[in-house]
């Protein structure tokens, strides 16, 4: 059995020093909690999709977009991170955005680059645009600086593999440490606990480079959170819904709405109908309108569609070189600048990229808490309203100020005799004491393959109940082969073997939900129900664990109240 360490005790445990994560721990610290824990996988100063930057930040200005709320809100939720969210959280997010963007400023971080607020792609012509244009460079070092100084305490390179509850509440969890090759267990006792691992790579077969599953556009974080919660009962929502980003050809980097120029066809039209020349406050949004546009360009044989900045000015251009720098596009700026490549003189291929869990997971309230008492969640791994660092922020503000709310209420309960962490140690210890095995790239490439064929997302593939109902039984007999033949020699590989097991995790609760949808909706064609049904356009579908059994239901979605 692998070594385990005398339990730790936090009022409020944080599983994840991203965005989310750092938010949740400084609004607990400042809601009067004493003992805030974070845990994270690699190391809080720089880890997560925001690790290196990101440069657009939605939110309502009232000095710049107005007295009235609601173009702004409108347009946010027919954007990017609006879809499929929760139209009550969205509107209590886009009130508070402000005072979120005014708190980064505060702890250092570049919110008005250019001398003021300004906001910037993604959006319409014509259209209120809702993104502040930022420098998040170093905006990681700066959230992590002021939780310390609040007094959060970090444990770095402890990734949470198994939560606990009693009694119907969480209780804790079960960390390992992985900082020497040797791995250590680490349990923790904690009145209440976040979320926040961030969205979800790897599930699906990588586009750009199928044999390389770290070419991917954000950081390849790999199910933890939703895992984690799937296990304990927690609801999922809008899991049958992957979304799938874009970006260059090949070199998988996010960050399209940096771009200043228009998407062309190789004789130069323009592929969307939003703008036929570079325009610096608003780029081309045919990307986030018309998701599938590189894929069906290929398809049809009218590609490749290519990112023209040829008429951009200099100015301009200097402007998209800082902007990329800001998102942390460095090592696309690197190796444009190695190979000689000028987007004004070269166009640049864009690609789909493979389909991700980026807002597609845990069912929250407005609060952030999960249906699980005292499991809150933020960032990207929440369903229904979680996808973007600005929801990321907000997120973990409420749900860090709700924690420690509930943590002040409550005892400590004895998380490690729960009889699921004893489980997953001895699990995890078989695994890293398997002398001969199976390496855990070949569990992920299996369960990449099943996905990607039985689960695929539309518009040009498509599913059916005897498509999902085979890949259900392969991921779960994959599961069970996994468990008893996975072999990982040290700290690191049972980290990531430990990140396969919660990607199936997820899979299986992708399969179930996308069974139990039987209508085509976005992305999710059902070959066996070609129909969107108008009846099942003002809920969600929610999948969880019951008693070990996968259900699956319907709720109303909220609708906001608008002041």
């Amino acid at each position: 059995m692998i070594e385990t360490r005398p339990c730790l005790e936090a009022d409020v445990l944080v599983v994840g020093g991203g965005i989310g994560g750092l938010m949740a721990a400084i609004s607990a610290a400042k809601s009067g909690c004493g003992n805030v824990l974070v845990m994270e996988k690699m190391h809080a100063r720089r880890s997560g999709s925001g690790a290196t930057g990101n440069d657009h930040f939605n939110c309502y200005i009232p000095s710049y977009h107005g007295d009235d709320i609601r173009p702004v809100f409108q347009e946010t939720m027919q954007s990017l991170v609006g879809s499929f969210k929760e139209p009550s959280l969205m509107y209590k997010f886009l009130k508070k955005s402000f005072e979120l963007v005014q708190m980064w400023e505060e702890w250092g971080v570049n919110m008005r680059p250019t001398g003021d607020w300004e906001c910037k792609g993604h959006a319409l012509p014509g259209k209120p645009r809702a993104f502040l244009k930022y420098d998040g460079s170093e905006q990681k070092k700066c959230l992590v600086r002021e939780a310390k100084r609040l007094g959060v305490h970090f444990y770095n390179h402890h990734p949470v593999v198994e939560l606990a509850t009693m009694d119907g509440r969480i209780a804790g969890a079960l960390a390992v440490d992985i900082s020497n090759e040797v791995p250590v267990f680490q349990p923790v006792r904690a009145k209440a606990v976040l979320l926040a691992t961030g969205l979800t790579h790897r599930l699906y077969i990588t586009a750009p480079t199928p044999g390389y599953m770290f070419n991917t556009g954000h950081c390849p974080n790999c199910a933890g959170g939703q895992g984690l919660g799937w296990r304990v009962g927690a609801r999922m929502v809008n899991m049958e819904f992957p979304y799938t980003h874009a970006g260059p050809k090949y070199f998988g980097r996010c960050g399209k709405a940096t771009w200043i120029g228009v998407y062309r066809y190789p004789d130069g039209t323009p592929v969307g109908p939003f703008t036929d020349h570079s325009d610096i406050n608003y780029g081309d949004v045919t990307s986030d309108i018309w998701n599938s546009v590189f894929e069906d360009v290929m398809v049809k044989g009218t590609g490749p569609a290519y990112m023209d900045c040829s008429d951009a000015s200099d100015k301009d251009m200097e402007y998209m070189r800082w902007a990329m720098k800001g998102e942390g596009l460095t090592s696309l700026l690197n190796y444009m600048a190695t190979e000689g490549i000028d987007p004004q003189r070269h166009a640049v291929e864009f690609m789909r990229y493979e389909p991700i869990l980026h807002g597609r997971g845990l069912d929250v309230t407005d609060e952030g808490e999960t249906t699980v008492p005292g499991l809150f969640a933020a960032g990207d791994m929440v369903g229904n309203g979680g996808c973007g660092i600005a929801l990321a922020a907000f997120l973990g503000w409420e749900g860090g100020h709700a924690a420690a709310l509930q943590a002040a209420e409550q005892p400590f309960r004895a998380a490690e005799e729960c009889e699921n962490i004893k489980a997953r140690m001895e699990l995890l210890s078989s695994i890293y004491e398997r002398k001969e095995g199976a390496d855990w790239k070949d569990a992920n490439m299996a369960l990449q393959q099943i996905m990607s064929d039985y689960a695929p997302a539309g518009p040009r593939k498509v599913r059916s109940a005897t498509l999902l109902s085979a890949g259900l039984t392969y991921v779960r007999n994959l599961r069970a082969r996994a468990c008893a033949q996975l072999s990982a020699p040290c700290s690191h590989t049972l980290m990531r073997a430990a990140e396969v097991l919660d990607l199936m995790d997820c899979g299986e609760a992708l399969l179930c939900a996308a069974q139990a949808r039987k209508e085509t909706r976005g992305n999710h064609i059902r070959a066996d129900f070609p129909f969107t049904n108008p009846l099942l356009a003002d809920k969600f579908l929610t999948v969880g664990l019951e008693n070990n059994e996968v259900t699956t239901s319907w709720r109303p979605i909220r609708k906001a109240e608008m002041d």
